[in-house]
């Protein structure tokens, strides 16, 4: 389930005439049962709409007053979420005759006395607002409304407003509706509110109520009509005028490319979009690459592995993106350990809607070919992003569960690897063989659509890859430098640039100087580092006429030590 909360206004929604039907009622329990939790959202006073709705202890919160009180029915706790009326206020309004009626934060009246009471607040200064709904007119500290009251109820639930369903009739409505991440409105909802929301029930009040349970009861509204188009995430453009869309919900993304084409500027880029419209992340990240990302927690490093307990209790929070660092776990360890931490992963997703995205980077090494990843990737789940060079290395019960394609750099060759390894055709149509820097093309699967070719938005902060991995981790045999001679003599092996430093230092001259004059260094950072500025500096080191092996190490070790914070 996606849709984990259904938030509903009363009066012209849920009640006719202030009264709820029990055939309303009996589908707010079905609903429940399922798990799902329920918050009634409305301008009334508590006292008042407990009198007249006696089975108000079926909603797990309500929000009552137009956002201005919290109610938990279960504990009976109360919180204000703006201050009481200000009896200066109070006393002129009635001074005017002005009928009002005094809640814990709000005061109501009726048209058309709107004119009267901004003329009172105008007079006395205050920082107050007047909202209307239907004729009543209610006078509430600034920025207080049903949105902002929506939004502390889910937090003190520990839920999102992208696992929220909200539904309502009428114009003060709109705010806790535009916030959710699907909007309805019932048939005798105003116009203005009916243009504003991604669906309108055919029944009324009630009846519109009963129908959109029904129907979250049955596909919980993922039927690609219903999807807002407005949460899409951007992946790039087709021409300056035109974007290319992904959707954020029921997407399994695969993104691969050889090594420098451009994967981590697109995941980058993607993981900004994410955050910006409140899409909780977890990054599960084997080499340290998200070390420095912006807006996330980071647990674990080299000496330190992360703890299952401290990762849950982080995520619990929905405005907390979450950065797995595995540096610290042995390379042949790692799957069994995400095979641990997953299941707790999907657990959560059951109870929370959260995290909205998993991001398993390397997945070539998290779930290798010869892993059984069916055991802890269950084919029902969605809001997976995996990273990868080589698809064709990833198990393919984790490929399976794939629905978009992402290629850079070399797109004919990677879409060839990830059809052979799920057993899949390819596409008709031709697809490129490379690409250029700041290029991809998409292959969306379960379409007619053929793969198309777009531009890369570039992310807002480019991000240094591999920091504290090149600078301390380990690479793998593939990634390392070789210190050999011209006659192969050595075998000399440098795992990450700190003891590339150091055995620079030691290695006799002829041997420095052998990789120097063949531009080893450069070409290693360039293709196993992937740090093309750095490379560039170093090969104006290797291409100096006479520079002695001394000139040369010391200028190169410099150049490695300002980009990299290397271990004293």
């Amino acid at each position: 389930m996606h849709y984990l909360i259904l938030a509903t206004d009363y009066d012209g929604t849920l009640a006719t005439g202030g009264k709820v039907s029990d055939e309303t009622l009996e589908a707010l329990k079905r609903l429940q049962k399922t798990g799902r939790k329920l918050i009634l959202v409305t301008g009334r006073q508590l006292d008042d709409l407990c009198q007249v709705f006696p089975e108000v202890n079926l909603f797990d919160c309500v929000v009552s007053e137009n956002g201005a009180v919290l109610y938990f029915p279960a504990t009976r706790e109360e919180f204000l979420l703006g201050s009481v009326p200000i009896e200066s206020f109070v006393q002129e309004l009635r001074s005017r005759d002005v009928p009002i009626s005094v809640g814990k934060v709000i005061v109501a009246a009726w048209e058309p006395h709107e004119t009267e009471i901004l003329t009172v607040i105008r007079e006395l200064g205050l920082d107050l607002q007047v909202i209307f709904n239907k004729g009543a007119v209610m006078v509430l500290p600034a920025g207080v409304n049903k949105a902002s009251g929506l939004l502390a109820a889910l937090n003190r639930m520990n839920f999102s407003v992208h696992n929220t369903v909200a539904i309502g009739d009428a114009e003060n409505d709109l705010a806790f509706l535009k916030i959710s991440e699907f909007a309805v409105a019932v048939a005798n909802a105003l116009e203005s509110v009916k243009s504003e929301v991604d669906w309108v029930t055919q029944g009324s009040r009630g009846d519109g109520v009963i129908e959109l349970i029904d129907r979250l009861l049955t596909e919980d509204l993922q039927e690609s009509s219903l999807l807002p188009e407005r949460h899409s995430i951007s992946l790039g453009k087709l021409s300056p005028e035109q974007d290319v869309y992904i959707q954020p919900l029921n997407r399994n993304i695969l993104l691969a490319g050889t090594s420098g084409g451009g994967k981590s500027t697109l995941a980058t880029g993607l993981l900004e979009r994410f955050m910006e419209k409140g899409y909780q992340f977890c990054i599960i990240d084997p080499e340290g690459d998200y070390q420095n990302s912006n807006g996330t927690v980071v647990l674990g490093n080299v000496q330190q592995v992360p703890n299952p307990t401290e990762i849950m209790a982080i995520l619990i929070k929905p405005d907390k993106n979450l950065v797995v660092n595995l540096m610290g776990v042995k390379v042949d360890d790692r799957p069994a350990f995400l095979a641990q931490l997953l299941p707790s992963l999907l657990e959560m997703r059951v109870r929370t809607g959260r995290p909205h995205w998993i991001v398993i980077d390397e997945v070539h090494h998290m779930f290798p070919s010869s892993w059984n990843a069916a055991v802890t990737l269950p084919q029902s789940v969605n809001g997976i992003l995996m990273i990868t060079v080589h698809p064709d290395h990833v198990a393919a019960s984790a490929l399976a569960l794939v629905d978009t394609v992402i290629a850079v750099k070399t797109p004919m060759q990677t879409i060839t690897d990830f059809c052979k390894t799920v057993e899949h055709e390819l596409p008709t149509e031709p697809i490129p063989v490379e690409l250029a820097s700041g290029e991809g093309v998409v292959w969306h699967l379960k379409t007619d659509e053929q793969p198309f070719q777009f531009e890369v938005i570039p992310p807002r902060q480019e991000r240094q890859r591999h920091m504290r991995t090149y600078a301390e981790g380990i690479l793998g045999n593939d990634r390392c430098f070789y210190f050999r001679g011209e006659d192969d003599k050595l075998n000399l092996k440098a795992q990450n640039l700190t003891m590339f430093v150091q055995l620079a230092a030691g290695v006799d001259d002829r041997t420095w100087l052998h990789h120097l004059h063949r531009q080893d260094y450069s070409t290693w950072l360039q293709n196993a580092i992937k740090d093309e500025t750095l490379a560039e500096e170093v090969s104006q080191v290797e291409t100096t006429t006479d520079i002695s092996a001394t000139e040369s190490r010391d200028r190169i070790a410099s150049a490695i030590e300002k980009r990299y914070t290397l271990p004293a």
